[in-house]
């Protein structure tokens, strides 16, 4: 597969919606997640990420303008011992206690479909990051309809075992800006990433429209240790 730039792919997307991206550093020694979301109304722009005990959670900004919680509200990012869950929904909670009660990744997620949004049908995107004895692989789900189609769910997921230095994947929920929005096509897009979390971070934010992103989650985890680092961004600061 061919590596593409993530500063283009965002630069030149105005609306990719909701990111997933997980991969490894050049030096080999650092996992790496990141998380963004976007938004088109005033509902889903008003949000920030604040942090959640080893993971966050999404939160009104102004409360008193937030109309429906049900597909804006949810933790993105949970932890279960040496696994680390990443999703755009509250798939996050179905992930974590399935595999808690020893389910694969694939089979909690078997529970769940693309999100009820009509007519857009939001995919379900998550990702899963499983760091043991100094080794390292992750995981990429996506739940959508078929083609448009609430009738039917398709399901794929991506697995990546032992990923090479340097390199990452990118998974989000369109491929563009639309009306219905066009679900995600094919498999997750191998990327570059960078030995430095705020710089990698930065390099995100800034290649995000202006207009629609809204918050930005990056972890840089230790493989050989389990320490991380993290950092949020919200265009909404208080």
């Amino acid at each position: 597969m061919k590596m593409v730039s993530i500063e283009q792919e965002l630069k030149g997307n105005s609306y990719p919606g909701r990111g997933i991206i997980l991969g490894k550093t050049p030096d080999g020694k650092k996992a790496v997640a990141a998380y963004f979301i976007m938004g088109r109304s005033e509902n889903s722009r008003n949000r920030i990420f604040v942090e959640d005990g080893e993971g966050i959670r999404t939160q009104a900004f102004d409360p008193s303008k937030m109309t429906d919680p049900s597909l804006v509200i949810y933790a993105p990012v949970r932890v279960l011992g040496n696994k680390t869950i990443v999703t755009n929904g509250d798939q996050t909670d179905t992930i974590y206690e399935g595999m808690d009660k020893q389910l694969t990744f694939e089979q909690a997620l078997r529970s769940r479909e693309f999100e009820p949004d009509a007519p857009n049908y939001t995919p379900r995107i998550s990702g899963i990051m499983h760091i043991e004895n100094g080794t390292y692989n992750y995981a990429m789900s996506i739940l959508k309809s078929n083609n448009g189609s609430p009738d039917g769910c398709c399901r794929y997921t991506f697995a990546y075992e032992n990923p090479a230095a340097g390199e990452g994947h990118f998974i989000h929920t369109y491929m563009e800006d639309g009306d219905p929005l066009p679900s995600f096509e094919g498999e997750p897009k191998l990327i570059g990433v960078a030995d430095d979390m705020d710089e990698f971070a930065q390099m995100l934010w800034d290649s995000l429209n202006e207009d629609n992103k809204v918050s930005l989650f990056v972890r840089y985890i230790d493989i050989e240790t389990g320490n991380y680092e993290t950092k949020i961004i919200n265009k909404n600061q208080k």
